[in-house]
């Protein structure tokens, strides 16, 4: 599904109202309905019945009118407040207002002084519908509106934003003082960047993503921006035939573990097996062998040459360049240290390795060390790099601040500077493209945030690819299914004991959900 900026959503709007001849009127009447029936779907299941809608002089006040006039037909008690004069208001706002006028909806004007009456108002409401900024925000609302946002926050009344909830940066995420706290969202046409980028998507509530009849091929080619959800994930997977043997679903060579790091090494490999790979291949220092076969079973070890303090050493070479003939997805990193002679074993394979490459944790160090990534050529083979914002600031030379104010942007820029297709991990994962495509997942919640978790998704990503999966493929259906499996166990065991471990034990249901297309997505709820 499509996720736009701002500019990008108007820029539609645009097209479809000048070269398509759909008013802008009628988009307005589209989405005001959508809202409204949002509304009384939530209204009705708690058998409630009082709204009030809060506009400002825009057309995103224009949709809260429209809203208005089809509660008041349903029978519910509506009630607009309007944080300007009607004079003020945008064109077709103006006609939606002279509309619910002559309806007899009760319109009250406000002002400063009104401000204790609308806080008595608003405290015996059933929903507050938030229609006064919209995607249009410059900066932090002010004056009238900024005290009005403050005083719903305030109030704690259930609150259904109108697009964006006000005081969001639909682009960023950015969140502004003040800034609604929603229940609902009810986005128009396509979902706007800012609602799934934290910070703001802790504002949104769950999101209702509106059909208000724009053509889906003009969303389609508006924007690079995509958001993961189940729908067609199913149809990434390819075929497993019935006379497949394990040589048929892949082959994955694993570098990683040192001393104390040996689960690192034994989650990745879990994960590869799990997401599908036929023949999974762990090296570990020659040492901690020993220690890994105690802790797998179906993954197959291989002893390493080793440095003093038992990392990998360059002199393993030889013997991994054995095994990568055979294989047909390598990852280094999990848990590999961090030793010279390590960083130049990962530097020479970054080098001579042909197959497609995940690497992860101090593969990523190492990587930032050398700058070794800065010379690959579109000649190089696939590459998959998965950081957390720690690794992606070292990675970029900026700072972990940085990187989080703008996940989007760094995770693109990181994936067009080393040609190679990037998963910015953390709340809200970001897979980006060295062609400027990027894809923000929608699954996954903070118990996941707990040591381990991004081997274990290292390992899907390396299964999916030795599977033969594109890297952008094996990348977007990877992180989904990762968060759908967190999800489930945080369904079972809450956020704080969740390990992962119980991400692994759920990810057979995750993929049995996707193939079925039988996901009941919990964020987002699509039209």
């Amino acid at each position: 599904m499509k996720l736009l900026t701002a500019a990008q959503m108007r820029a539609v709007d645009t097209k479809v109202i000048k070269e398509i001849g759909i008013p802008s009127m009628v988009l307005m009447e589209n989405a005001g309905r959508q809202v409204a029936e949002t509304a009384v779907s939530y209204l009705r299941r708690r058998g409630h019945r009082k709204v009030s809608i809060v506009v400002g002089k825009g057309n995103n006040g224009g949709d809260g009118f429209v809203a208005a006039r089809y509660l008041h037909n349903l029978g519910l008690r509506a009630r607009v407040f309007m944080t300007s004069s009607y004079k003020e208001l945008s064109q077709d706002a103006l006609a939606n207002y002279h509309i619910c006028c002559q309806l007899g909806i009760d319109i009250q004007e406000i002002d400063e002084a009104y401000l204790p009456k609308l806080r008595f108002a608003l405290s015996l409401t059933d929903l507050i519908i938030d229609g006064l900024l919209g995607t249009g925000l410059k900066g932090p609302p002010k004056d009238l509106v900024g005290d009005v946002i403050e005083l719903i926050n305030d109030i704690e009344r259930p609150v259904l934003a109108v697009d964006v909830p006000s005081g969001l940066d639909a682009d960023t995420g950015k969140v502004f003082s003040p800034c609604i706290k929603a229940d609902l969202t009810v986005t128009l046409a396509a979902p706007k960047v800012g609602l799934f980028v934290y910070p703001g998507a802790e504002q949104t509530g769950r999101v209702h993503v509106a059909n208000i009849c724009i053509p889906q091929e003009l969303l389609n080619s508006a924007g690079n921006g995509n958001l993961i959800t189940a729908k067609n994930l199913s149809k990434l997977l390819p075929s497993r035939p019935e006379a497949g043997h394990k040589g048929t679903f892949g082959r994955v060579l694993i570098l990683a573990g040192a001393r104390g790091m040996t689960g690192a090494a034994a989650l990745s490999s879990q994960g590869a097996l799990l997401a599908g790979s036929g023949l999974v291949f762990v090296g570990v220092p020659q040492s901690l062998n020993d220690i890994m076969e105690t802790k797998t079973t179906e993954a197959m070890t291989i002893a390493l040459a080793e440095t003093a303090e038992r990392c990998l050493s360059v002199e393993a070479l030889p013997k991994i360049e054995e095994y990568l003939p055979r294989m047909d997805a390598l990852v280094i990193g999990p848990g590999l240290g961090q030793h010279p002679s390590t960083g130049e074993l990962v530097r020479t394979l970054l080098e001579q390795v042909n197959c497609p490459i995940v690497l992860d944790a101090d593969g990523l160090n190492v990587a930032a060390q050398t700058g070794i990534l800065e010379s690959r050529t579109s000649e190089s083979p696939p590459l998959v790099l998965t950081p957390h914002p720690g690794e992606m600031a070292r990675l970029l030379g900026c700072s972990v601040e940085a990187v989080q104010q703008e996940r989007i942007k760094s995770a693109v820029t990181a994936a067009q500077k080393f040609l190679a297709t990037v998963v910015l991990k953390g709340a809200g994962t970001v897979v980006a493209a060295s062609n400027g495509g990027f894809w923000v997942n929608t699954t996954g919640n903070m118990g996941m945030a707990t040591g381990g978790s991004g081997d274990v998704l290292t390992g899907i990503i390396g299964g999916r690819l030795a599977g033969g999966m594109a890297p952008v493929d094996a990348a977007v259906f990877s992180v989904y299914a990762h968060g759908l499996a967190g999800d489930l166990a945080y369904e079972q065991l809450g956020a704080l004991s969740l390990l992962a471990g119980d991400v692994l034990k759920k990810m057979p249901q995750a993929l049995q959900l996707i193939e079925r297309e039988e996901v009941t997505e919990r964020w987002i709820y699509l039209e």
